[in-house]
């Protein structure tokens, strides 16, 4: 019988290895620390940069010296037994100085970048944001501003951003991979960050510490916008607010009452069930500011829904509102019973039209 090559296999099983390396290699990737856009992340770039250049001295210092020892002193028939050796204090030191010396060299700048980037930035021209890690949802409260949004936090370019950040349930980790580093939040205590970010667009963010079983989809969108994009968007998001006027603001009476939207407004503050969780603008609940579930208003000019896990689309929202645990199992947003195809319909309707 014929024996078979094995290289086939052999190639088959390094396919895997092969993509994931040029999956690292992504110029593009979502979540990258590798494409710092902001200060804070450029100050852990630079550390992690620094580090890497001292590992490299020490790989090649270690892997080189037992190279040379692999060829200089291999073993050959005729050799005779190798003469025993108790120590050499002079190599003893050397290979001592040497390891402390990059230690020393690693520590300085890591020391200093942990003083930089362990405080609150100071200053007038700060945008403070409160963090609030909910499973498995994020809040942003602009208490200055007087704005509550949920999952997308915006902010100005090129003007720097104070985090006060705490959780009201478990460990989480706010972590926007291009602007800044990882942060555990905790109950019962605020933990800062800040940073600055030098371009514009929308980049993800994401939760890095597990806290159960949605912990992979607890994401949220950092949206940088020149200054007079974020002043409209603050001017848009305070209507209705719940720290500013939400209890002031008038019911719009110019949809007809047999709307699908007025239904969905009746129906979000009665037998739907939604407003036991969630704070809207014209609803009884609209001045509470601290709710079980995110704040709605302004929710259908929101970019995402369920944690940044989905775009903000009628079919999404139709999905999440039919059977909330399809989409997001374990999900804390309990439906009081099973909405109908038309109740369905009517919410969607009323979420979307708040813009």
């Amino acid at each position: 019988m014929e024996k078979r090559s094995g290289r086939p296999g052999r190639l088959a099983r390094a396919l895997p290895a092969v993509a994931l390396f040029l999956l690292g290699c992504a110029e593009n990737y979502p979540q990258t620390t590798l494409d710092p856009r902001g200060d804070f992340a450029r100050l852990v770039d630079q550390l992690f940069s620094t580090t890497l250049i001292w590992a490299v001295v020490v790989f090649v210092l270690v892997e080189g010296a037992l190279l040379v020892a692999i060829w200089k002193f291999r073993g050959r028939p005729d050799d005779p037994a190798p003469k025993q050796v108790h120590g050499n204090t002079t190599l003893e030191i050397v290979w001592t100085a040497i390891p402390a010396f990059i230690l020393v060299m690693i520590a300085i700048p890591t020391v200093k970048t942990i003083f930089r980037t362990s405080d609150y930035a100071t200053g007038e021209d700060v945008v403070q944001i409160e963090v609030i890690g909910h499973q498995w949802w994020w809040e942003f409260r602009y208490t200055d501003l007087g704005v509550v949004t949920a999952n997308e936090m915006h902010v100005p370019v090129n003007k720097t951003v104070n985090l006060r950040m705490t959780t009201v349930d478990v460990l989480h980790s706010f972590w926007v991979p291009q602007f800044a580093a990882k942060r555990d939040v905790f109950p019962r205590r605020h933990n800062p960050m800040w940073f600055k970010a030098e371009v514009t667009g929308t980049f993800p963010g994401q939760c890095a510490e597990f806290c159960g079983i949605q912990h992979a989809t607890m994401g949220f969108i950092t949206v940088v916008e020149t200054q007079e994009e974020f002043d409209a968007w603050v001017a848009r998001e305070r209507v209705g607010s719940p720290l500013v006027d939400a209890g002031q603001v008038a019911v719009d009476t110019t949809a007809p009452p047999d709307s699908v939207e007025i239904k969905g407004r009746e129906l979000f503050a009665g037998a739907g069930g939604c407003i036991g969780c969630h704070a809207m603008v014209g609803t009884p609940m609209a001045g509470i500011a601290q709710m079980r579930g995110p704040n709605l208003t302004h929710f259908g000019s929101r970019k995402t829904m369920v944690g940044a896990w989905l775009e903000n689309t009628p079919e999404n929202l139709t999905r999440w509102l039919s059977n909330p645990d399809s989409v997001k199992q374990g999900t804390l947003m309990v439906l009081p019973r099973q909405l109908t195809a038309d109740e369905v319909a009517m919410l969607v309707a009323y979420l979307r039209s708040h813009q």
